[in-house]
């Protein structure tokens, strides 16, 4: 069987969580099914990296697809053209972008619905281009994947799919990152707070991972904080930035608070295995990967009460209103002045992360291909 697959979020040194998803889970079912050939289309020049086995062929095509106009073009006439010269059975597309006229069986990887709740939060043409064509790729597509429970009802109620035609895979975690010595925390608070106690937030920086709120419930905690303890932002700008910083320039303990840009793989598990918790209270998500990985660090979490993060924190978590400054204080000042909570929710935290492994989501998503290759195609 030969099966392509869009690899153009296979980025060296700038993987995403879509980016994530499709090199965990690839490159374990690339290697445990060697008896199919695997076409990796990207956009641009690839890292050797991302061939993890001898069946795996590599193919670039342009134009390179980084804008709507420009997905047009390479999903409906240049990834068609690759899919008829190899004789594609199966076009699985983990960032869900599919042709309109696919000539093959089609599974779409759809994350998330984001862009129907909170279009401004992105920009004009990308938010136009997906509340457009995401519900036609959730119809045309033969089979769906989606992380969690609540993104599989979101597409099912939003764009009115089967839930039969559905499947749930959950993501995993970096299963590197583990709790670290007391004596190595210090030294990486010594690296990056000046040896301050510190919270952690992990992610791109654009409006949904809620930094507004999060600098201003960092600020209210501070007024009663006798410990110096520092928020290191960990990530990348990604867009609509100026309300964050604009908060940041107001705040009264700004000097607390560090952003660091982006970190390799190796630094940031220091870093999250060292904070006081993880502070991630996104007010929509698909999944959150942040959360998983703290668990897998002996991390405390704090997140958000409502979307996705809930279902992935389980018990494991302060769950919080993402809308209320105070109450995501409260939760900071809870973790800092609560060594008991804390113990609790790492206990709770090593329980939950063997619900999440990429081994789990891989098995999973093949499962959703083979299924996919069962359904009679579109005519």
């Amino acid at each position: 069987m030969k099966i392509a697959v869009n690899t153009r979020l296979l980025l060296k040194d700038k993987l995403e969580g879509i980016g994530w998803f499709t090199l965990e889970c690839l490159k374990r079912i690339t290697q445990q099914h060697q008896e199919h050939e695997f076409i990796f289309i990207f956009d641009r020049d690839y890292s050797d990296e991302f061939i993890f086995a001898s069946n795996i062929t590599p193919v670039v095509i342009g134009p390179q697809a980084r804008h709507p106009f420009l997905y047009h073009i390479w999903f409906n006439y240049s990834v068609p053209k690759i899919l008829k010269k190899h004789d594609v059975d199966l076009f699985l597309s983990p960032d869900g972008i599919i042709p309109l006229k696919p000539k093959v069986k089609t599974l779409a990887v759809i994350h998330d619905l984001n862009f129907e709740y909170y279009p401004k939060d992105i920009p004009y043409f990308h938010r136009n281009f997906y509340k457009e064509y995401f519900p036609k790729f959730a119809k045309i597509a033969h089979r769906i994947a989606t992380v969690s429970e609540y993104s599989k009802k979101d597409i099912e109620n939003l764009y009115h799919i089967d839930t039969d035609k559905i499947d749930v895979v959950y993501n995993g975690a970096n299963e590197s990152f583990t709790p670290l010595k007391p004596n190595i925390q210090k030294l990486v608070r010594e690296s990056h707070t000046g040896g301050k106690p510190f919270f952690v937030f992990i992610g791109a920086l654009n409006p949904r991972k809620n930094l507004v709120n999060l600098l201003r419930a960092f600020d209210i905690f501070k007024e009663t904080d006798k410990t110096g303890t520092q928020l290191l932002i960990v990530g990348e700008k990604m867009f609509k930035t100026s309300s964050i910083f604009d908060t940041y320039d107001n705040m009264q303990f700004k000097a607390d608070v560090i952003f660091s840009g982006r970190l390799n793989s190796s630094d940031l598990h220091r870093v999250l295995a060292s904070a006081l918790a993880l502070t991630y209270v996104s007010y929509f998500e698909g999944f959150g990967i942040p959360i998983v990985e703290a668990f897998y660090t002996e991390t405390p979490v704090i997140t958000a009460n409502i979307t996705s993060t809930p279902e992935v924190a389980g018990d494991a978590a302060l769950l919080v209103d993402p809308f209320s400054p105070e109450d995501i204080a409260n939760a900071l000042i809870k973790i800092a002045t609560d060594k008991e909570l804390r113990e609790s929710l790492i206990e709770k935290g090593n329980k939950r992360k063997e619900e999440f492994h990429w081994q789990k989501t891989a098995d999973n998503l093949w499962n959703s291909m083979m299924k996919t290759i069962e359904k009679k195609p579109n005519k």
